[in-house]
């Protein structure tokens, strides 16, 4: 049943279009979002040696990042990508001080920091390098919006508001990068 066919049945009363699902709300082509209820749940049975876990792979992100971005910012070539290469070189410090603040949390947690970064896309083509890091921005931006709740979850505030400092930098990175491409900035959207 089309959506606004839906809305006028539910405001008329129609039982048959009443949901039956009460632990998701249904969304189109038979997707379904958690309820509330349901996610908090779910980020509740989150333990501490989970988000170990989950922070050295954003760790391994970090360190990805910070060789794409040294790496780029010195082969990026042509008048067109002068601008965006010395935002890159200025990306790169700001990624290791991510890398440091997250490998902090970890010591903190009781955990070992993990010495090994996520692979590096290279390409000869400029356009290519850009979108590779913009692809590497969504993909961190999903994850350090999950660990914010988690770590939430977990009452572990200060960590959560340490990664949401860090989640602005990303976001303007991200931003740099859809600017440099002449895109609109993706939503990333969360990590499941």
């Amino acid at each position: 049943m089309p959506f606004a066919a839906a809305v006028r049945a539910k405001k008329n009363n129609d039982p048959s279009t009443h949901s039956r699902n009460f632990g998701a709300t249904q969304l189109t082509h038979g997707d379904t979002m958690p309820h509330p209820a349901e996610a908090k749940e779910k980020e509740a049975k989150f333990t501490r040696k989970q988000l170990i876990e989950a922070l050295n792979e954003d760790l391994s992100r970090e360190y990805q990042a910070i060789i794409t971005y040294v790496n780029y910012s010195q082969v990026l070539k042509g008048a067109a990508y002068m601008n965006i290469a010395d935002e890159l070189a200025v990306h790169a410090g700001e990624e290791l001080q991510h890398a440091l603040k997250v490998a902090s949390h970890i010591d903190y947690l009781g955990g070992m920091p993990s010495v090994t970064p996520k692979p590096v896309k290279t390409s000869e083509k400029a356009e290519d390098m850009l979108r590779f890091d913009l692809d590497n921005e969504k993909e961190t931006i999903r994850h350090y919006r999950r660990r914010v709740r988690q770590a939430d979850a977990l009452n572990e505030y200060a960590i959560a508001e340490s990664l949401r400092g860090i989640l602005v930098d990303e976001q303007d990175h991200l931003i740099a990068l859809a600017t440099a491409l002449g895109i609109d900035a993706p939503d990333p959207g969360i990590a499941d």
